[in-house]
């Protein structure tokens, strides 16, 4: 009896430290996804509908599991061995270019075993780490130097180059590198980095894409893919396909759509709406549930990203602090990225909508990102309310 009472204290202690209104908004919409998802795959029948949506539901109760782990977690401690995080960011990348690399969609972006059913994705996993490490970095610049030397802003902004590159010439997967960046922006703008670097960052990075353009050293797709946004007429059958199906659906939808499983899009054959699982799961929404859906997800995903920058305000160091601000400025770039992509006025860079878009290896990231977070506000507490 005895036993079983530490394990019920041990689970009460642990239940206690964690944030349970993050969660409760985390599995809110993890549950609207696995409904759209259900819906998105429905066209592939019973059978591949019920492994899309089971796969969906391991990884959020896995996450659900890393959720409560990395809330009782002080992260700052492990971090202190930062060239473990280093060594593994760069090498878990690197694994894409052994046998267990995966190509889908034209880049490298997934490691998996002939066999079994999950892939994993490691620009998802790495992501975490990076955080954590450029965190610990650019909070010892503000601590230390109050971001006014030239190394507060030269050394973070290498490493996230670094990984930005790094993952390009590995996977060829843009999108995933641009995160690292966008995550690296709020981070420095949140530690006071001044306004003016990332004026003449943005110039020098706009001349730099300019020039490339001009010479023609820019990938094809690249341009293409922004060239549909300023023109929607041209490549309707070929890169702007994509979004166009895309708004063709999110347009049908009315107030309050067309209903579950009756969107003529979203249950239409293969190729009627691509990618209505991952990348276009908003335009399912719009179409099956009207503007109400996709308010609703809007909502949802705007009161995680509150929560991030909540519990960044009450964290008692700048390490924490900044880790819940790069996870929240994730969110936020992720959510309109996606969004946008939806609408037409972004360019596709295979970022999904978070919690909502079918992926294992991404709703489990998911969760553990939300779980550090959980652990900072956890750090806030009092001892007698802490996990001894």
């Amino acid at each position: 009896m005895t036993i079983f009472k530490r394990m019920w204290q041990s689970v009460q202690d642990i239940v206690r430290k964690a944030d349970m209104k993050l969660l409760g908004l985390c599995m809110v919409c993890s549950a609207f996804g696995l409904i759209l998802i259900a819906s998105a795959t429905n066209y592939l029948g019973s059978e591949t509908q019920l492994k899309r949506v089971m796969i969906q539901a391991a990884g959020a109760v896995i996450g659900i599991g890393a959720y409560f782990i990395f809330s009782n977690l002080d992260v700052e401690h492990f971090a202190e061995k930062w060239w473990l995080f280093l060594v593994f960011n760069v090498g878990f990348i690197a694994l894409l270019r052994t046998k267990l690399g995966i190509t889908a969609g034209g880049n490298l972006s997934w490691l998996g075993i002939k066999g079994f059913p999950l892939n994993v994705q490691p620009a998802e996993i790495v992501r975490l780490t990076y955080t954590v490490l450029l965190a610990k970095q650019i909070a010892w610049f503000r601590d230390n130097q109050r971001m006014k030397g030239l190394g507060s802003l030269v050394f973070p902004a290498a490493h996230a180059g670094f990984m930005f590159v790094w993952i390009y010439v590995i996977s060829k997967d843009a999108g995933s590198g641009l995160m690292y960046l966008v995550i690296y922006a709020g981070m420095a703008l949140a530690a006071g980095l001044a306004w003016y670097w990332f004026a003449i960052g943005f110039t020098g990075l706009g001349l730099g894409i300019g020039l490339l353009a001009l010479f023609e050293k820019l990938p094809t797709y690249w341009v293409e893919r922004f060239h549909v946004l300023f023109d929607h007429s041209y490549s309707p059958q070929g890169r702007g396909y994509q979004q166009t199906r895309g708004m063709l659906a999110l347009g049908s939808g009315g107030l309050f759509g067309q209903g579950l499983f009756h969107g003529i899009q979203t249950q239409g054959i293969e190729g009627s709406l691509p990618a209505r699982q991952t990348d276009f799961i908003f335009c399912v929404c719009g179409e099956e549930l009207g503007l109400v859906g996709c308010f609703a997800i809007i909502v949802l995903e705007f009161l995680v990203v509150y929560r991030c920058f909540q519990t960044a305000r009450l964290a008692k160091s700048s390490m924490d602090a900044l880790i819940c601000v790069g996870f929240g400025t994730m969110l936020i770039f992720q959510t309109i990225e996606n969004i946008g992509m939806c609408l037409f006025v972004m360019p596709v860079i295979g970022l999904t909508l978070p919690f909502f878009s079918y992926g294992g290896s991404s709703i489990v990231a998911l969760y553990a990102a939300m779980g550090m977070v959980s652990g900072v506000r956890g750090r806030t507490l009092p001892d007698w309310l802490r996990k001894t």
